[in-house]
């Protein structure tokens, strides 16, 4: 009997087995850069894995592990195997956030974090690495970053007081701290040490500043949009990348200290994404607060319309390219000009929980918009004027999805109510009802328009008549996942499909199969359109990704 387990600790052992289930392991990928492929994939830690350095010849490299595991493991590159591992912090601070190797010696490294600084020794015969803590008496800080100068002689510290500490590796003593006054706002979130002597400073306000030791004072500076996530040093350091919490990558002149923007994407969901009619030159993709429009073949922002502290759920182009119309979740329609980002007009009030879907008629004089209440309602647009038709209301929860018929005389809408209806928009009446189970995320006319497809959280693709909204058959779209996204080809000859298995997947309208997958998205994806004369298929996900695959069949 004195060997029972008390229930109490069953329950512990249990949840914590669950515990590890429910994390389990990630992995470190190894990539050869030049050949751009996997070598190894390396796994030990649980949960997450905070920050990874290569000791300076290569030999090893370095892992920290997230706040679930909370260690820090050396690797030998050449055998690919775990040389030693040990607790990265001690156990009345708190968790190691940053590593980095020592620049001349491949032996030591340093970690730091909330409370904790170590400078690290590898003991190679023993398979052991040695911690000394480094003193900083009353001073307590959450170190972000770290740098280490060319010759080892210190290493600097970036806080989220938004001072800098300056420590020596040797003696494992504070040298110097600063900026005394005026410290870095939003914290120092980036460092580097130049070759030349000096620091250059990213703060997490976006202010990009050259300064020295022990001052810390600045010499040169300026501000960029977004906290400041990165610094990466072109040879010597003449030149260096900057990126950006709001995904802009800049290239710096160091002389002149001026930047020149390179390189921008979205930084929060992409909601929706549209080609102009007739061209795939241009498409527009909105995120958030932003609308922005995008030239195809260069992948460059062409135009930027921000409306601050709002949410654009989804956009499309006028047919005749003279405005982009886009849905709020204030409830008012916008139009824009596509060249200039100038506010053509409003429609105030156009919803009461938000206009959640739009779509436009091709011959510019009606805008049809779907609201979070369910409601649908046709806007006639003249010159001057944009008057209220008629508000539909059938559907009981928020449009997902609009398309219009190509003569204008017909639309449909999807809703997450779970069901499509089929509108005659000259009567302005509902001409048919399709029920399922599911929430519906999209829904096509195919070309001949006697047929829709649809799609939404059962993962199911289902082929309707239009005429009695009878199913004509249905597909097993995603094996996991809802399906949010699908576009159609001007010929009907295939579709493709995008999700939440971050799949994008081109299929055979006829034989209902999949041709062709696309992996490549790490997140949700929204939405997904075929390009006019179906060169290219671009795709956009929840995770802030624009992705823009060449379409598989010649056309």
């Amino acid at each position: 009997m004195e060997n029972q387990i008390p229930p109490e600790a069953e329950v512990a052992e249990v949840a914590e087995l669950e515990l590890e289930a429910a994390i389990g392991f990630n992995d470190i990928i190894l990539w050869d850069y030049k050949k751009r492929e996997l070598i190894a994939r390396l796994s030990l830690h649980k949960g997450k894995i905070e920050a990874l350095a290569f000791s300076p010849n290569d030999l090893y490299l370095v892992s920290l592990g997230g706040p679930d595991d909370g260690s820090v493991v050396v690797w030998n590159i050449a055998k690919r195997e775990a040389i030693c591992g040990s607790p990265a912090a001690g156990l009345n601070v708190g968790n190691a956030t940053t590593v980095i190797f020592s620049r001349c010696r491949d032996e030591m490294f340093v970690t730091a974090g909330n409370g904790t600084i170590r400078v690290w020794e590898l003991d190679l015969p023993n398979r052991k690495i040695w911690p000394t803590e480094c003193q900083t008496g009353q001073m307590k800080r959450i170190v972000m970053c770290i740098t280490i100068a060319v010759d080892d002689s210190f290493f600097y510290l970036g806080t989220t007081t938004g001072d800098i500490l300056k420590m020596n590796p040797r003696t494992k003593l504070l040298a110097d701290t600063g900026p005394a006054k005026d410290k870095f706002s939003l914290g120092v979130s980036t460092i580097k040490c130049l070759k030349m002597g000096g620091l250059l400073v990213g703060s997490g306000a976006g202010l990009l500043v050259f300064c020295k030791s022990p001052s810390y004072k600045p010499i040169k500076k300026i501000q960029l949009q977004g906290g400041i996530t990165s610094i990466t040093l072109r040879g010597e350091g003449h030149h260096f990348f900057v990126g950006t919490e709001e995904s802009h990558i800049y290239r710096v002149n160091f002389t002149d200290f001026k930047e020149t923007l390179i390189a921008t994407c979205h930084f929060e969901a992409v909601q929706d994404v549209v080609f102009p009619f007739g061209t795939a030159e241009l498409f527009a993709t909105c995120a958030k607060k932003d609308i922005r429009v995008w030239h195809t073949l260069s992948n460059r922002e062409l135009l930027r319309i921000t409306v601050p502290n709002m949410t654009c759920h989804g956009i499309d182009f006028m047919r005749d390219g003279k405005s982009i119309i886009s849905a709020w979740d204030d409830g008012r329609i916008r139009a824009f000009a596509p060249e200039t980002g100038r506010l053509m007009y409003v429609i105030h009030n156009a919803h009461r929980i938000g206009v959640t879907a739009i779509a436009t008629t091709s011959d510019c004089k009606r805008v049809i918009s779907g609201g979070g209440e369910g409601e649908v309602r046709v806007w006639q647009i003249g010159c001057q004027t944009q008057k209220l038709e008629e508000a539909l209301k059938e559907h009981k929860s928020s449009v997902s999805c609009i398309r219009v018929k190509n003569n204008n005389l017909e639309c449909v809408t999807a809703s997450t109510d779970g069901t499509c209806i089929i509108w005659d928009l000259v009567r302005l009446r509902r001409n048919q009802m399709i029920l399922a189970n599911t929430l519906f995320q999209c829904v096509c006319y195919h070309p001949e328009e006697f047929q829709i497809i649809t799609s939404g959280t059962d993962r199911k693709i289902a082929y309707w008549e239009v005429f009695d909204g009878s199913v004509i058959r249905e597909l097993e779209g995603s094996l996991s996942g809802s399906i949010n996204g699908m576009d159609i080809t001007v010929e009907g000859v295939h579709f493709v499909t995008g999700g939440n298995d971050h799949l994008v997947k081109v299929w055979d309208y006829n034989g209902g199969e999949v041709t062709h997958v696309g992996v490549g998205h790490s997140g949700n994806i929204t939405r997904i359109r075929i390009s006019p004369g179906n060169q290219y298929i671009v795709s956009v996900s929840a995770d802030g990704a624009v992705l823009r695959w060449k379409y598989p069949f010649t056309s």
